[in-house]
């Protein structure tokens, strides 16, 4: 049974991730979709809130699972016994960041494998960071994002 974690900060889940989400669900027995406890970055949304966001909006899709983790990425791998990482690009300015990040992890643990996966172009100009910044302007963000995720970023906000 080949496992996957698809890791990031989520904050919030946008239609691209979903995308890499189904695409990465296809290609693997097991995807787990894992937040990122990152004690340098300042999320708008906890990571419980994060969590049920993500199983809100991945319900339909029967293997995968949605975790946390905090530290290496290769020892939660480890621990959960992953064989690959799945890693979206959107332009070609993610991957030089990717393809370092996926040469360490190899470093740390050879039996791990990086698998990049290009996003589909309609999302492909979008982030999280953008869908923040637009929803602080009260630019019009909710295509972007699923409806459950657009309202929680109206509450978040206050908008």
């Amino acid at each position: 049974m080949k496992t996957a974690i698809y890791p990031g900060s989520f904050d919030p889940v946008t239609y691209g991730h979903i995308d890499i989400i189904k695409r990465g669900a296809l290609l693997f027995d097991k995807l787990i979709v894992a937040v990122l406890l990152n004690p340098i970055k300042k999320p708008l949304f906890s990571i419980e809130e994060r969590i049920e966001l993500l199983k809100v909006t991945t319900k339909n899709i029967p293997n995968v699972q949605i975790d946390y983790f905090d530290g290496l990425l290769v020892d939660y791998a480890k621990k959960v016994k992953a064989d690959v990482i799945i890693r979206g690009l959107r332009m070609i300015s993610d991957f030089e960041y990717e393809f370092q990040m996926a040469l360490i992890n190899k470093k740390l643990d050879p039996s791990i494998e990086t698998v990049f996966l290009m996003t589909n172009e309609q999302y492909s100009y979008f982030s999280s960071s953008a869908v923040k910044e637009i929803a602080q302007f009260r630019g019009g963000f909710s295509k972007f994002v699923p409806e459950i995720v657009a309202q929680k970023l109206k509450e978040k906000l206050k908008l």
